[in-house]
């Protein structure tokens, strides 16, 4: 009764308030016709254009996104790049598409003026004489579409012959005090006006055809069908041919829905069933469709998935068919209905649309599967069943991904443009972030409150253009007795992290005194908790808390106070947000070890233990135990100490490491590291080396956070412990002076400027050294460039000199080839070898050369260059050539040239030498041996070579 009451009372405040403009509708047909063997549609459209806005209009723009496929200089192409993804920089040109236009001409059918944009896809049409407001003209437009391969982004055609289409024609970018005029790069974030629309589809025989738009049956004539689709105040229409039968209409009670969505584990009858449940829960809860027909395509999902568990394949999917079904078309169809009803400008606005979406799913399964957890059934088997991951609800998901960029520095305000987002806060945190924000001030001001505040919303503005914030803000507001500015001025607008803690605590027997401190000082209310023996017996709100402020309560029997005990609030560090009343010895959380790692609980000091085993050919496979404290989520404060054991040597080797990160928000400087670590191995038969480096380092990042360039500049004092068997003889006359000097510390200072741009790549390093024994000063410059035609250039430039060395060996010289890596930062298998496979293995460093000299060392000054071009695929010559020069000596001129095989560039390579100083290699004996490979095996380092188009 009262949340029907405050339904009523929402509602009509808001009509109050709500002025109600009368728009015209813009009126669009069309003709098209598609050959499915060119992959074309030839379009005949009328459009007749009415000015809604106050202003005088004298030129018009229509977005064309099809012809964002054009070529490689599009933003959609250069979008695709920023997250190493080159496929449309390479496309041949039968996979593009692009759109001719023919002709535009008003209705006395003279030709108008029309220009494509710097951007390709937005066309500028120049009027003859303004439009007035209020006013309209008509457009008569004639041109030809060509569809790209849908394999860039699941629009056009597909390899089996069906179309899947969507921003296909030309349709009225928004004006609105200015024009909106926004670029295609693959968002599905298109912003037209909208209009009442009819198309005129002919298509060839054999396909089957799905729509949003309402359509009636297909007729059919000699070798082609055709269909009326029509609509009224939408935005684009689509259509999937397919060419098989493929999409099912469901007719409920509140909603028809066309979809192709199933589950081959999940019998029609109850899929039926579930469709039913999702459509009356969003006729209850959202409001009614005003559409005939909602389309629903696994297409859709395929785009915006359910993100984690959900996406292993069938066979170890951990959920039940029946749930797993019905979030699937949840999400789907929450997707769909709001784009097709709710006019939010979506490259800019589209947190509205995310928090009412996914702030109804958590909904959903809090009302419908209130004890799901987040690993499904894999909680209850045993060995899992004890980590706090098993014991997580599902809902608590949202909050674990969307800490995720949080930890790392690299989330972003809701308000950030949708092109401006990372590819991981584009596709999940942000998203989830909006979602969060609604469960939390529904947590603040009341649940009943926040559900009247959508329905609301929706019946008021559904349908109608130029929706914006400002209207959600005003209907929220207009619901709630509370103060909310917070939640748009902080939790909406910025990204600054929620984090409090309960820094002092008095009791008596009638009270609790204790002090709550705002980290972070972000204006949002807090919740407390008051518990006794996991029971809550209180619960308060506290707000307006700008760095700390004590508080006052009555005693209820509680041994334990908690802030945001049931993580409501999206907040950045929950490990400290207890206090008992029961002494200070109680406080103190619980030792807790776990196999692998697991998410953070809050109540527990956790410890993670791992088996390893690494391998280098002196210590053989080192099998040991990693003992370490990271998380799923990034710590501040991290330990990793791995103990191993060496088979060959038989003894003890490993390593350990403590480091400090501090982040530092939206300065332009990004991350500060402090850290010490310390190693042991064997670099010979019963020669061991023991390395201890205190370092600090400092990291830059640009403000726009899709920009791949990267700054760094690293302090570090390397020292360097090594002890030799006796019996090892030095090879090559290389005497490493181990007997008296076998120890030294080196002071290193390293700057690297990287933008790591799958197109252009630029990197440049400037390498300082200072120890007893030398001082040194060095620089890198790499540059790699991918051509249209797939060909790529690489380029290297290594140059470096000595400005004091008083060594008597060529430990600490330059090197050519395979340098003596005196500062063990190269992962080398064999790092002393010099005949055998591990002694072929190369890491391009210093003068990267892969052909191997008699003397490759300079005790003086380097200066050379690598140089590889590809002739197909990853087929590549190379060829390097440069200048060595030792102490009081002449400097030598080297070369060598060779094919590559740049399998996965720095990761798996081969290189075959062919001429050199040494002669034509490949006629002389032993060839083989002179065959050298780059391989990383590195877990961490191979894991990034895919994780880094989400971060």
């Amino acid at each position: 009764m009262r949340k029907a009451q405050l339904l009523f009372l929402c509602t009509n405040l808001a009509l109050v308030l709500f002025a109600f403009s009368s728009y015209g509708q813009h009126i669009n047909e069309l003709t098209a016709t598609l050959d499915s063997t060119s992959h074309q549609i030839e379009i005949k459209q009328r459009f007749v254009y009415v000015n809604n806005s106050k202003t005088n209009l004298s030129t018009l723009y229509f977005n064309d996104w099809n012809n964002a496929y054009a070529n490689n200089t599009t933003p959609l192409s250069k979008h695709f790049s920023e997250d190493f993804d080159r496929s449309l920089h390479l496309a041949k040109n039968k996979e593009r598409g692009f759109t001719i236009i023919k002709s535009i001409v008003n209705k006395e059918y003279q030709g108008l003026d029309w220009e494509r944009t710097n951007m390709q896809d937005l066309i500028k049409i120049t009027l003859e004489e303004p439009l007035l407001a209020g006013e309209s003209i008509e457009l008569f437009l004639s041109y030809t579409v060509q569809l790209p391969d849908a394999k860039f982004t699941k629009y056009g055609h597909r390899s089996d012959g069906s179309y899947n289409l969507k921003d296909w024609y030309l349709s009225p970018a928004v004006f609105d005090n200015e024009w909106k005029l926004y670029s295609n790069k693959g968002l599905d974030d298109i912003y037209t006006g909208i209009a009442n629309t009819k198309i005129n589809f002919i298509f060839p025989e054999g396909f089957f055809l799905a729509s949003n738009f309402d359509y009636n049956l297909v007729t059919s004539f000699p070798d082609g069908q055709q269909i009326s689709l029509s609509g009224s105040n939408r935005k684009n229409c689509d259509i999937l041919l397919t060419i098989e039968k493929q999409f099912t209409k469901h007719v409920t009670g509140v909603l028809t829905v066309t979809t192709d969505i199933e589950s081959s584990k999940y019998n029609e009858i109850s899929q039926g069933i579930s469709i039913n449940k999702v459509a009356h829960f969003l006729d209850e809860n959202l409001g009614r469709y005003p559409h005939q027909n909602l389309l629903v395509s696994e297409l859709e999902y395929s785009k915006n998935p359910l993100y984690g568990l959900n996406q292993l394949p069938s066979f170890v999917r951990p959920y039940q068919e029946k749930f797993q079904f019905e979030m699937m078309f949840l999400k789907t169809t929450l997707n769909s209905f709001l784009q097709e009803t709710l006019f939010l400008n979506p490259r800019k606005e589209r947190w509205v649309n995310d928090a009412i979406a996914n702030y109804l799913m958590i909904k959903y399964v809090e009302i419908n599967y209130p004890n799901q957890k987040l690993i499904g059934k894999l909680a209850n088997v045993w060995g899992v069943r004890g980590f706090h991951l098993a014991k997580m609800d599902f809902n608590e998901q949202y909050n674990l991904l969307q800490m995720l960029p949080a930890r790392r520095n690299i989330d972003q305000s809701l308000i950030t443009s949708n092109d401006s987002l990372t590819r991981l806060n584009q596709k999940i945190a942000n998203r989830y972030k909006a979602g969060l924000g609604l469960a939390y001030l529904a947590d603040y001001i009341g649940e009943e409150r926040v559900d009247s505040t959508i329905i609301d919303f929706y019946d008021v503005h559904k349908l109608q253009a130029k929706t914006k914030v400002s209207d959600f803000k005003q209907v929220l507001k207009q619901c709630s007795n509370d103060e909310i500015d917070w939640f748009f001025n902080e939790y909406v607008s910025t990204r600054k992290k929620i984090d409090f803690k309960i820094k002092k605590l008095e009791k008596t027997e009638e009270s609790i005194t204790f002090t709550i401190k705002n980290k972070r000082k972000t204006n949002v209310p807090i919740s407390l908790f008051g518990l006794k023996k996991d029971s809550v017996v209180s619960k308060y709100w506290f707000s307006d808390i700008d760095s700390s402020k004590t508080f006052t309560i009555p005693r209820l029997g509680e041994d334990r106070l908690v802030l945001n005990y049931d993580q409501k609030i999206p907040e950045f560090n929950q490990r400290d947000n207890w206090k008992t009343l029961n002494g200070f010895f109680s406080s103190n959380k619980k030792l807790q070890f776990r196999f692998f790692k697991d998410t953070e609980d809050p109540y527990y000091t956790q410890v993670f233990y791992v088996p390893i085993a690494n391998f280098n050919i002196y210590d053989g496979i080192t099998p040991g135990l990693r003992i370490y404290n990271k998380t799923f989520l990034e710590r501040q404060f991290t330990y990793d100490i791995a103990p191993q054991y060496s088979f060959l040597e038989r003894t003890m080797v490993g390593n350990a490491s403590l480091r400090y990160r501090k982040y530092h928000g939206d300065s332009k400087l990004f991350v500060s590291n402090y850290s010490i670590s310390g190693g042991t191995n064997h670099f010979q038969t019963n020669s061991r080396f023991t390395t201890i480096t205190p370092a600090i380092s400092f990291g830059w990042r640009p403000s726009d956070l899709r920009s791949n360039r990267r700054q760094s500049l690293l302090f570090r004092h390397r020292n360097v412990f090594r002890s030799i068997d006796e019996g090892v003889l030095l090879d090559d006359g290389i005497d490493l002076d181990l007997e008296n000097n076998p120890d030294y510390s080196v002071f290193n200072i390293r700057y690297r400027n990287l933008d790591n741009n799958i197109v252009n790549y630029k990197s440049s390093l400037i390498d300082f050294q200072h120890s007893s024994e030398f001082t040194k000063l060095a620089v890198e410059l790499e540059y790699r460039k991918l051509y249209e035609s797939n060909r790529q250039l690489n380029l290297r430039f290594y140059a470096g000199k000595f400005l004091r060395n008083k060594s008597d060996s060529d430990f600490f010289s330059f090197a050519l080839d395979r340098p003596t890596d005196y500062m063990f930062d190269l992962g080398y298998l064999g790092r002393s070898e010099d005949s055998g496979l591990t002694s072929q293995q190369i890491i391009i460093a210093e003068g990267g050369f892969k052909s191997q000299f008699e003397d490759q060392f300079g005790s003086d000054w380097i200066a050379t260059t690598n140089a590889s071009f590809n002739l197909w695929r990853w087929i590549e010559l190379y060829g390097d050539v440069g200048f060595i020069g030792d102490k009081d000596e002449r400097a030598r001129f080297v070369y060598d040239s060779g094919v590559r095989l740049n399998l996965v560039t720095d990761y798996f390579e081969l290189y075959f030498p062919i001429y050199s100083n040494n002669g034509w290699e490949i006629a002389q004996p032993n060839y083989a041996n002179t065959i050298r490979f780059v391989v990383t095996i590195s877990p961490r380092t191979l894991t990034g070579l895919f994780t880094r188009r989400w971060f």
